[in-house]
């Protein structure tokens, strides 16, 4: 089995989708089911999990509306004002958790000027209630954000948490992120934190690339987080900037040759089942 524990589906608008600049005209279109259905059914993907691509909690009804109607997508991942008050949050998780293909939340921090914006009262406090509706929360940040990030998670041991995109390091050989490992390393020691190994390949800096230049940060991520910690996750379609998904398949299913029949079962399904509580959809 295998779950794709990352991906976003949108209707392109200018306005609503700012973050796509002229550099990405590739993204510059709707990608729905219809457009990544054959990609699941080459690459042998039985689930997935819908992640939100803007600040809205009208798309996140919207990503839970495709889910209903859509088998292959056993979870979404939306968004919600975490950092408004209690008294205004708790209703609209009231009523968003009623769907229970709703697995999680996750705020697009990376874009946030504030470095320290995770650990802002209100938006920690908002992080504190999602355990009360058992919810995943991702986190979505920058190599440097790592540091407030494992702090954030200190606030909330109790919490899950799952690190998107192995937190982005800057990936441009012959350099290695040091930097980026090491934290990396601190906040998998916290066993409340996953992992998913996906959007890498859009942060090598070079024209061309290769399973050589992503070795060494899938090394780190798999000693530090481990097969059942890790989780697979494609990143489509932003990952079309750089790879076709069967190519970043591919290239995944190299980098994992090494592990036990075990392992790989855990880190393309078991994880992000876990994780998320995911449940077959028939």
């Amino acid at each position: 089995m295998r779950i794709d524990s990352h991906h976003h589906f949108w209707n392109f608008d200018t306005k609503e989708y700012a973050w796509i600049d002229d550099s990405m005209s590739t993204l510059k279109r709707d990608f729905t089911m219809a457009s990544l259905q054959p990609e699941l059914t080459q690459s042998g993907v039985e689930g997935v999990i819908s992640v939100q691509a803007r600040q809205s909690v009208e798309e996140t009804q919207w990503l839970l509306e495709l889910a209903a109607e859509h088998k292959q997508i056993w979870g979404v991942v939306g968004w919600v004002p975490l950092a408004q008050s209690e008294d205004k949050l708790c209703p609209l998780l009231d009523r968003l958790s009623r769907q229970p293909l709703l697995k999680g939340v996750r705020h697009v921090i990376q874009d946030e000027p504030d470095e320290r914006f995770m650990l802002r009262n209100d938006f920690s406090q908002g992080v504190a209630l999602l355990q009360r509706y058992d919810l995943v929360y991702d986190i979505l940040i920058y190599a440097r954000q790592l540091p407030p990030a494992v702090a954030l998670v200190d606030r909330h041991p109790n919490q899950r948490f799952v690190l998107d995109h192995i937190a982005k390091p800057t990936i441009e050989p012959p350099e290695f992120d040091t930097n980026w490992a090491e934290n990396l390393r601190q906040l998998a020691k916290r066993p409340n934190v996953a992992c998913k190994f996906s959007g890498v390949v859009t942060e090598i800096q070079a024209t061309n690339w290769s399973l050589e230049q992503l070795q060494p940060y899938w090394d780190v991520a798999l000693e530090a987080f481990g097969p059942e910690r890790l989780m697979f996750g494609s990143d489509w379609p932003v990952c079309l900037l750089r790879s076709r998904y069967d190519q970043w398949v591919s290239t995944v299913e190299a980098l994992a040759q090494t592990l036990s029949v075990t392992e790989r079962a855990r880190f393309w399904a078991g994880t992000a089942q876990h994780w998320y509580q995911l449940t077959p959809r028939v």
